[in-house]
């Protein structure tokens, strides 16, 4: 049975132009006191890329509906190592969030673990009770309790990127069981109101959303940013100025390598190639719900549309942020900011969905 080769493909291609990205953004932490590049390296390549690739294929060769066994299981366990990031001396904090979990001097992100765990869990219960989703006890009130619990941990973290990339699968792969349109209207009421409350409580979710609203407040503070994004997008022009030839990656951009790697690939390759990246992130989006769409069973349809929503929803949510038509969340861009595990987790994804292509409806 083949897999399809068309998302196969894509994959790569995002993989290796990612790299090549990384490594030209990686040229600005050498302005940069304090900053390692070899580790820097060494994690994304050892973690990300090569560990991403083996564990791709091997979930490419497990029969994708294995995990619905145990995505209860899964996600129960993804639940507990987010919790982890709370434990003194486990977890630590870093520009003010608790996400991160350090063991024998590696550092790991449980919030891509969870992601995932989400899904599973999400897809194993959709598809149980495909039959009775429109009836309170069985959609939404289930719905909620499981996105409240993953979500939950996350805001307390806090990391509100990752909540709203979480909830966008979620509501997603809800759809697509078949959600009324009286239950998203609920839905859309209770984020409103929680979005508001969190917006009162915590002045950075302020600040990002008045940067959002008038990018031109507070260039030296919350906006600063944003603005040397926009610096960085607009001096690219059409073509851009050259790989590795971004000035702003030097002492300008918070995070070059990070949730801003987006506007260094838009300086050094310009309009166009900040184009080719979002046509690729669009290629991946058509062809992985292609594949749910003729996937052989309901938890293999909704497995693919959580994961695709997954990667691709954190993708264009951080090229938004970068653009200023979407407030700064600071999610990293998949396949090509630093971030071993989130490229870890990425690659097994994609092996998932490969393997639910090996059994399509012709």
């Amino acid at each position: 049975m083949r897999i399809d080769r068309q998302l196969l493909f894509i994959t790569i291609i995002l993989v290796v132009v990612g790299f090549f990205i990384f490594t030209s953004a990686s040229l600005g932490l050498l302005a940069r006191e304090g900053a390692r590049f070899s580790s820097v390296a060494f994690s994304q390549i050892f973690f990300g890329m090569v560990l991403g690739t083996v564990f791709l294929f091997i979930t490419t060769n497990i029969r994708y509906r294995y995990w619905r066994g145990y995505a209860p299981y899964i996600f129960a366990l993804s639940m507990l190592a987010a919790l982890l990031v709370f434990v003194p001396g486990l977890g630590f904090e870093a520009h003010g969030a608790k996400r991160w979990i350090e063991l024998f001097g590696f550092t790991f992100q449980p919030v891509e673990f969870l992601k995932i765990g989400f899904v599973m869990c999400l897809a194993a219960y959709l598809s149980s009770v495909r039959n009775k989703i429109e009836e309170y006890r069985y959609g939404l009130i289930p719905f909620v309790l499981l996105l409240g619990a993953a979500g939950g941990i996350l805001l307390l973290q806090p990391d509100t990127g990752s909540t709203l990339v979480l909830a966008s699968a979620g509501i997603a792969m809800y759809i697509v069981a078949g959600a009324k349109i009286r239950d998203l209207i609920i839905l859309l009421v209770i984020s409103t109101i929680i979005f508001s409350f969190l917006v009162t409580k915590r002045p950075y979710l302020q600040d990002r959303l008045e940067t959002y609203l008038d990018p031109s407040a507070n260039l030296q503070e919350s906006g600063y940013q944003l603005n040397q994004s926009l610096i960085a997008i607009g001096s690219g022009g059409i073509s851009g100025r050259g790989f590795g030839q971004s000035v702003q990656k030097f002492n300008y951009l918070p995070e070059p390598i990070g949730d801003s790697i987006f506007a260094v690939a838009a300086e050094e390759f310009g309009f166009i190639g900040g184009l080719i990246l979002i046509f690729l992130f669009l290629a991946f989006a058509f062809r992985g719900l292609k594949i749910a769409s003729r996937a052989p069973d309901y938890f293999g349809g909704l497995l693919v549309v959580g994961i695709v929503i997954l990667i691709t929803s954190q993708s264009f949510i951080n090229i938004g942020s970068m653009l200023g038509v979407f407030p700064l969340t600071g999610v990293p861009l998949l396949f090509i900011s630093h971030g071993g595990t989130a490229m870890l987790f990425a690659l097994t994804s994609v092996g998932i969905v490969l393997n639910v292509s090996k059994y399509l409806k012709s």
